[in-house]
């Protein structure tokens, strides 16, 4: 009777032991890590159709993750038009438990909804995270990591160079498995040894989104590492999170072992033999070769960069005995005839105007620099146009538009007010327009209904003017050669103005052909501003 007690008492200890392991690694859907809550999104009210949208698909996430795959991830999205919500779950590759899957993503959706009042979200526990948005975001592989408080809380590591070795390994090897491995599913942990003596280890977890390619994920794995070593290499663990991946270390076995088959790595190491005297030679002679080199390139870009600076000072000398040339001494603005150095403005005078070029008065980003908004002491807006310092063709730009747009007169054509040449700032000042460029309601779609036809009509009309008085009414026959929606400007009353005549070309009253060297124009491709001829 007693043996079988000493069983049962055996068992029932073992099952504790069982229960307790599986409450402290589901306890981690109750970890919340991080959210992602903007609150500049002024569409977000309890009464649009987007929040009923964004509530409905919130309740079906859970049951939709679950009943999708085994891998426990889903896009999915409600609504239709402008109001249409999407939106994006996942569970830990290491999670099997679709019960804990599940209350997981019901727990996240609840706590996004409740904290964020956004139409762009996000939210990160230990196993799961939720995404909605109302622009449709599958599949696109954009990094913006975030780093949590928690990592601020672990403890610092004794030895962090070395650490910092092994972590880095670690880390490299396991992204390598989760991206370019298929049977890893985007998902993959590992863990090695760094101190022999203390017999500790590292367990390190990356994990990507489902919908990206396997070289989006390493790519943005790679960046999550970049960061993880800045903030966490010396310390006893670190995460960091973002829309498309996550990577985390510990000292300790976070993640579920059994399920994610974690390998064990060693990290490389050599002994070499001793050093022998004709290695001692080749390497003195090597180091004082490399130096010998690195001199003489040092005094080289020395002497070109001296060149390149007095190239620049006789080009702008250059140019402003250009301006101030007889040819240019009478420009007609508004019927009344004024000299060129009139134009001028004083760098201090556009500094106080602009709040010494301050980011919260920049209106937009150009090919050739930045603009910012400007208020004059009399109290007149301006647009300020600061080209890019060691721009060639930003000088070009800057030539052609005190020249020329100057002499052009026309309700259609924005209107220069002056311009600052003083070091190496090159700045143009213009009217402001308030309702600023035609791409910003092209592009947005909730500005876009202003565009009615009347309106359009209107701006149509505009441009035609300005592009006969161009053309032929002016006495400059002028070519704008990059006109595109950006550089049409809208006033108050929605009036275009085409603006931007840096890569204009002026014509003879008899001429209608002509050939030209110059490589103008702007257009986007893959995320970068290139140049072409037109």
């Amino acid at each position: 009777m007693m043996e079988k007690d000493r069983i049962s008492s055996a068992m029932i200890i073992m099952l504790i032991i069982l229960m307790l392991k599986s409450v402290n690694f589901v306890s981690g859907t109750e970890n919340l890590i991080d959210t992602y809550c903007p609150d500049n999104f002024p569409l977000y009210t309890s009464s649009t159709s987007f929040q009923k949208n964004l509530k409905l698909l919130m309740e079906t996430l859970s049951s939709n993750i679950v009943a999708s795959n085994t891998s426990f991830f889903n896009n999915t999205s409600t609504g239709e038009g402008l109001d249409k919500v999407y939106g994006q779950a996942l569970c830990r590759g290491d999670i099997t438990n679709s019960t804990v899957c599940k209350e997981c993503i019901e727990k996240a959706s609840k706590d996004l909804m409740n904290r964020c009042k956004s139409e762009d979200a996000m939210i990160w526990y230990d196993v799961c995270q939720v995404r909605y948005s109302f622009q449709m975001f599958f599949s696109n592989a954009v990094y913006t990591g975030k780093y949590p408080k928690q990592n601020d809380l672990e403890k610092r590591v004794s030895d962090p160079t070395s650490f910092q070795q092994v972590l880095t390994y670690l880390m490299n090897n396991v992204s390598n498995e989760a991206a370019f491995n298929p049977a890893k599913n985007m998902f993959a942990t590992a863990d090695i040894e760094f101190s022999k003596k203390k017999k500790a280890r590292i367990y390190g977890l990356v994990e990507c989104t489902k919908d990206i390619s396997e070289t989006d994920c390493r790519s943005c794995l790679s960046s999550a590492i970049t960061e993880l070593n800045a903030c966490c290499s010396y310390r006893e663990g670190g995460i960091i999170v973002s829309r498309n991946c996550n990577v985390r270390f510990d000292l300790f076995e976070f993640f579920n072992a059994s399920s994610s088959v974690a390998p064990l790595l060693i990290f490389p190491t050599s002994k070499g033999g001793k050093w022998k005297p004709w290695m001692f030679v080749l390497t003195i002679c090597g180091s004082i070769l490399i130096i010998s080199v690195l001199i003489v390139f040092c005094i080289a870009c020395l002497r070109q960069k001296k060149a390149r600076e007095g190239d620049e000072e006789r080009t702008e000398r250059t140019l402003l005995q250009e301006l101030a040339s007889p040819k240019n001494v009478a420009i007609t603005q508004e019927g009344e005839l004024i000299s060129s150095d009139q134009l001028f403005m004083t760098l201090a005078t556009i500094k106080a105007a602009t709040g010494n070029f301050s980011d919260t008065n920049k209106l937009g980003h150009g090919g050739f620099g930045t603009v910012y908004k400007g208020v004059l002491p009399d109290g007149n807006e301006i647009a300020v146009k600061r080209l890019s310092r060691k721009s060639w063709q930003g000088l070009e730009e800057f030539k052609n538009e005190v020249i020329l747009i100057a002499k052009l007169q026309h309700k259609n054509l924005v209107k220069l007010l002056g311009c600052v040449l003083e070091g190496e700032e090159k700045i143009l000042i213009y009217e402001l327009m308030s309702n600023r460029s035609l791409d910003q309601f092209i592009f947005d779609p909730f500005r876009r209904p202003k565009l009615d036809w009347k309106t359009c009509y209107g701006i149509i009309g505009g441009l035609a003017k300005g592009l006969l008085y161009l053309h032929e009414e002016s006495r400059l026959k002028i070519i704008h050669r990059d006109l595109k929606p950006n550089n049409v400007l809208l006033d108050h009353e929605l009036v275009a103005k085409i603006s931007d005549f840096g890569m204009a070309r002026m014509f003879s009253e008899n001429q209608n052909t002509a050939n030209t060297k110059r490589i103008v124009g702007t257009q986007i491709c893959n995320g970068g501003t290139i140049l072409r001829e037109i």
